[in-house]
């Protein structure tokens, strides 16, 4: 061989594309973020505002950490054109939010407020004027406290307020939102807020109880649907946000993946399972017993009403195999090292992004899906010479879309996806310690900086393919 001769590859290696590792997202495909109002918005008491359940839930010694409150949470709402004009400069169009209930009915049953609807059509002009849709979601967890005095989620009479806040925002809104979501994640406002206590209004009550709330939960959907049906306008849209238990099966092995998804069915039957039989599961009334939930006459005509889209929040799963028991599966616990964001509760597991969608499409013929909110936590995330280098969210980012596209790919209808979230905000129980943003707010001074992931993110709505 001559000296100026190189060697030929062993695996000669194929072109990559000049942008980008794969085929690009369908044309259609929105790419949005996603906030909420509780969380963003502070003002907690101005502008008519009335109490919420968070706001009381706050102030209770231990509740939140650091004893942290929304009072001012990143004062959205005198800020809402700065964040808009930032979001926009991102290439951002579409922007999931929410809108407060107690801005809206300050008691929750009594006379609505002008002023917040007022505010709203501010926001709205403003997002009109930079070009951003909006996707409005009717309750993301903030209760008018007058409610939660009578019982909360526990009683009836929320659901009917409900019926009523939610006929009164899409009348007032229906010229500027065409996108509605009935309600936000069921199980952190019903089992975490009524069972286990780590969410407001804090209390820790017995199992049927719980599963009260959570048919007064869908039958508040249903509510919810009509509302839009009746109201919306031409075309209207409207869906549920649902944080179902997501299982990844070991292998993707005939056996593994049936007993991931006879797990998924078991897990998630009070829910997305009796929306879409028109009553509660057979197996699931068998495993609460005595403790199953009072139906009344008509819930579930309001209930299984048909909807336009199923939003998912997805930010971790759990890997299920085929066992030799009566249920068919085995849900494996993690070992103490498996890779997490800050969050306890959030493990890094990509692939539930394949299966969450593609399970509800098979299971219940879902044939609209959007990824609501998916993202990460970390508690260090500092600011130095003006930037933020959050690395660990681009790679949660990338690896998670990377299975999104591989669901698309394989004929899963999921029509969009929602990162969570814009901007660093007060995260519930866990405050301001906790970051999800791709946005850094400087919580002293609330000046915004976008962080790498802002910029990655960015770069892949503008390409419409995973870079």
């Amino acid at each position: 061989m001559s000296s100026t001769t190189a060697p030929s590859p062993l695996f000669p290696l194929t072109p990559l594309p000049a942008f980008g590792y794969a085929s690009p997202f369908p044309a259609s495909f929105v790419f949005g973020v996603s906030a909420s109002a509780p969380q963003i918005e502070g003002a907690a008491f101005e502008g008519g505002k009335g109490e919420s359940n968070w706001d009381r839930f706050s102030r209770q010694p231990g509740a939140v950490h650091g004893g942290d409150t929304l009072d001012v949470a990143v004062d959205h709402y005198h800020r809402f054109d700065e964040d808009f004009a930032l979001m926009a400069s991102l290439g951002l169009k579409d922007y999931r939010m929410s809108i407060a209930w107690p801005r809206i009915i300050p008691d929750g049953t009594g006379a609505v407020n002008e002023e917040g609807i007022a505010f709203y059509r501010r926001l709205f002009a403003s997002m009109r004027k930079h070009g951003i849709t909006p996707w409005v979601t009717l309750f993301h967890w903030d209760l008018p406290m007058a409610l939660e005095e009578r019982g909360g989620w526990t009683s009836r009479e929320t659901v009917d307020a409900f019926a009523r806040y939610a006929e009164v925002v899409v009348k007032a809104f229906a010229d500027e939102v065409k996108h509605w979501i009935t309600l936000n994640e069921i199980r952190c406002f019903t089992m975490l807020a009524y069972g286990f206590g780590t969410k407001a209004p804090g209390r820790r009550e017995p199992e049927a109880v719980v599963n009260q709330t959570y048919h007064h939960a869908i039958v508040a959907h249903g509510h919810a649907v009509r509302a839009v049906r009746q109201h919306g306008g031409p075309g209207a849209q409207v869906g549920l946000t649902d944080n179902c238990d997501v299982s990844v099966p070991v292998s993707e092995s005939p056996e593994d993946i049936a007993a991931a998804t006879a797990w998924f069915r078991d897990r998630n039957a009070h829910i997305l399972g009796a929306i879409h039989a028109g009553h509660y599961p057979e197996s699931y009334l068998k495993r609460v017993g005595d403790a199953a939930p009072k139906v009344l006459p008509g819930d579930f005509d309001l209930i299984s009403q048909p909807t336009d889209f199923l939003g998912l929040n997805i930010y971790t799963g759990h890997y299920v195999r085929a066992a030799d028991n009566d249920q068919g599966y085995e849900q494996l616990a993690l070992p103490k090292n498996y890779p997490r964001a800050d969050p306890p509760w959030l493990h890094l597991v990509p692939q539930s992004m394949y299966w969450a969608p593609r399970m509800v499409t098979e299971l219940y013929g879902h044939r609209s899906i959007y990824i609501t909110e998916n993202g990460c936590g970390y508690d260090d995330e500092p600011v130095t010479d003006g930037e933020c280098h959050d690395l660990h969210r681009r790679d949660f980012v990338r690896g998670h879309l990377r299975e999104l596209h591989r669901a698309i790919g394989d004929g899963v209808p999921v029509n969009g996806y929602f990162l969570w979230s814009f901007i660093d905000n007060f995260e519930w129980e866990d405050g301001y310690q906790r970051r999800f943003g791709i946005v850094h707010c400087d919580y002293g001074t609330l000046v915004r900086t976008p962080k790498l992931s802002a910029r990655y993110y960015a770069r892949i709505v503008q390409e419409r393919r995973i870079l």
